[in-house]
């Protein structure tokens, strides 16, 4: 009977990415990979520690994996588990523990402790090199969008960010592992490909002659019906030559995540964040306009350090001002040994509560008069899960989520779709007869 293996994830798309590699690398050794819920051998939890409830949910999940099954094999990996080895060692329900430093070698590691021998010691160095991943088809056949880690670390060093230590610096996968990875995925029948990365708009730093762009123009010579996105991208690296991209190339999906953080110039500087409230404005009200119908999304943060009343302001009004579809709004969490940690004072709870629930309302405001532009067009749209008896939920380009009537045979497939009625944080449509 083959061993099983069981793999939870929490954080960002590159955790996620970096799951699919463990699922690859475990199969690749006869285990059988299994919901997170089901019985099995080995649970890995891929953590985060980008807040502290991220860590609270990793260390509730690694008990939750130890109750699964008491006799089975519990794995701590990812940033929690690189940031506070020591904290996961106290705990009596974690049996290893695998930093992002080793993760590429988790499967020989829980080999090596089934068999008795000697683990891995921490690893001293970064991996140099990022590795592609080939998923295989009786594990993605269902799947209509794949992520592409094209790059990891990070060397920005915001002032409230623990991710440059769990990340560590700044590595490109090479282009040609990028180009063919991408080839896989596109013959496998993926029909959008999404770029991630810890810092993807650094990408080709490391690497002489290349940047995000080029690495776009590279992949867009693939032949196919697809297209791609971009899951992030810092304000400063949003260049003339991907905004003349997203501008020329209809294949590039009129969507772009550009963290804002604050809107308050008296922040901004304290968060070590290199640009000002006027030049953020300036940017996405020119992508809005040079790109039509481009969803510009964000992350934001409530509470940070010192921040009055009024920078609060500055950020809301600065949002409503702006062309934003949605936001991710967060509250400030702090995180050991960054700079934010030792600033005073520290925004009480209730404020932040009641700041986040406020920029919560008027991202959904946001959201519901972004897609209202839209009722009446015909967009194409990614279909991708049924949601009910013959109904299938899909995704536009610029990331307005459809709710339509549909059979099976629509799964996957790039179809053209009038939005017909605003449903507030997505739209109902039906398939335009071809």
């Amino acid at each position: 009977m083959k061993k099983k293996a069981a793999i939870f994830t929490l954080g960002c798309k590159v955790n996620q990415v970096e799951s699919e590699q463990m699922k690859e690398d475990f199969m690749a050794r006869g285990y059988r990979v299994v919901d997170f819920n089901q019985p099995a051998d080995v649970y890995v939890v891929n953590t985060c520690t980008v807040t502290h409830v991220s860590d609270r949910k990793s260390r509730a999940m690694l008990r939750r994996a130890r109750r699964k099954n008491p006799q089975s094999i519990v794995v701590a990996a990812g940033c929690f588990a690189e940031q506070n080895a020591e904290q996961l060692a106290d705990m009596p329900e974690v049996d290893l523990i695998v930093g992002n430093r080793n993760k590429e070698k988790i499967v020989e590691v829980v080999e090596r402790y089934r068999s008795g021998e000697p683990g891995l010691p921490p690893a001293e160095e970064w991996p140099s090199e990022l590795k592609p991943v080939f998923p295989r088809f009786d594990e993605a056949h269902e799947r209509t969008r794949a992520f592409i880690k094209v790059q990891d670390g990070c060397q920005s060093c915001c002032s409230y960010c623990i991710v440059p230590r769990v990340r560590g610096p700044l590595r490109s996968k090479r282009p040609e592992d990028v180009i063919e990875e991408a080839r896989h995925l596109l013959q496998m029948g993926y029909r959008e490909l999404v770029f991630t990365g810890i810092h993807t708009g650094m990408y080709g730093r490391d690497i002489d002659g290349w940047n995000l762009v080029q690495l776009l123009k590279e992949v867009l010579k693939l032949p196919g019906e697809y297209r791609l996105r971009l899951s992030s991208i810092e304000t400063l690296e949003v260049s003339e030559e991907l905004i003349h991209l997203l501008e020329t190339e209809p294949r590039i999906c009129r969507h772009l995540h550009i963290p804002l953080q604050s809107g308050s110039d008296r922040i901004l500087p304290l968060m070590n964040r290199r640009y000002t409230r006027d030049f953020y404005r300036k940017l996405v009200n020119s992508l809005a306009v040079r790109v039509p119908g481009l969803a510009l999304t964000s992350d934001v943060m409530v509470g940070f350090p010192t921040e009055t009343e009024q920078d609060f302001l500055d950020t809301f009004y600065l949002i409503q001002d702006s062309p934003f579809y949605d936001l991710h709004v967060f509250r400030y969490s702090p995180r050991p040994g960054t700079t934010a940690a030792r600033l005073s004072p520290q925004v009480d709870a209730q404020t932040c509560e009641r700041r986040s629930r406020t920029l919560i309302q008027l991202a959904a405001e946001k959201k519901a008069q972004f897609i209202d532009k839209f009722v009446g067009q015909t967009l194409e749209v990614l279909i991708e899960d049924r949601t009910g008896a013959g109904l299938y939920d899909g995704l536009t380009d610029n990331y307005i989520r459809v709710i339509l009537p549909g059979s099976e045979e629509l799964r996957g497939r790039l179809v053209p779709v009038v939005l017909e009625e605003n449903l507030g944080d997505k739209a109902r449509g039906s398939v335009v007869s071809q």
